[in-house]
């Protein structure tokens, strides 16, 4: 590094001799080529000043001094404009940096957010999945429930309207048997009073009274059975 410095030097000095000899219209390109080996050297305008300063003290005082250190100072100007762009260039980047870093700041904040925002997500959906699982157990289980209360009360309708056609056949029954029973002892009657009738007048009157009896008996019995038969299809 350090002899690249020093022919860079030497280069100057030789350059800015030039320039200075060939008078106020000389080019200034090749002050802008040191410059740009300057940058490729990693030198800062600083660098580059203690490199002017050296080179102009090197060379020879002449009368027009004041139009030589004018002219120096044109040369050493275009010199570190590479230097200069370069620095602007830097600050335009580290600002370009800057923002680029507080978009990724801004990014990784919301990034976050999300991260967040979808771990509870996925621990809401476990939750909701296994309370759904939950909820379907139960209601698999209620669902038995209800089938096992169905077949349950049909059974008991079953055997509720076996005991009511039960009862109505019984009812039935003793209806007939009572009735039937009644109806053939009124049925005798008659036929005892159809008999007595020209041979006893008491006896028959008599008669008469009790097969009226017997006929009060079978009304209230059908009455009777009546009303159990209306209780029983009410029930």
């Amino acid at each position: 590094m350090k002899r690249k410095l020093i022919k860079l030097s030497r280069r100057y000095q030789a350059a800015l001799q030039k320039h200075l000899t060939q008078g106020p219209q000389a080019s200034l390109q090749p002050a802008r080529q040191l410059g740009r080996q300057a940058v490729r050297l990693g030198l800062e305008t600083l660098d580059v000043a203690r490199i002017h300063e050296g080179a102009l003290a090197a060379l020879e005082a002449s009368s027009s001094r004041d139009g030589i250190i004018k002219r120096s100072e044109i040369f050493f100007a275009e010199a570190v404009t590479p230097i200069e762009k370069t620095h602007h260039a830097a600050l335009n980047a580290a600002t370009r940096l800057n923002q680029v870093n507080k978009t990724l700041d801004r990014r990784t904040v919301d990034l976050a957010a999300s991260n967040r925002s979808l771990k509870q997500s996925i621990v809401h959906r476990k939750t909701v999945e296994k309370a759904l699982k939950k909820s379907e157990g139960h209601s698999k289980k209620l669902l038995e429930e209800s089938r096992r209360l169905q077949k349950h009360l049909r059974h008991l309708t079953h055997r509720i309207l076996t005991a009511q056609e039960d009862k109505r056949k019984k009812i039935s029954r003793d209806l007939q048997d009572e009735i039937g029973q009644t109806l053939l002892g009124i049925n005798v009657r008659l036929l005892t009073l159809k008999k007595e009738a020209t041979v006893n007048a008491e006896g028959f009157k008599k008669d008469i009274a009790s097969t009226q009896r017997l006929a009060d008996k079978a009304k209230r019995s059908i009455k009777r059975f009546a009303r159990e038969i209306g209780k029983h299809h009410e029930a």
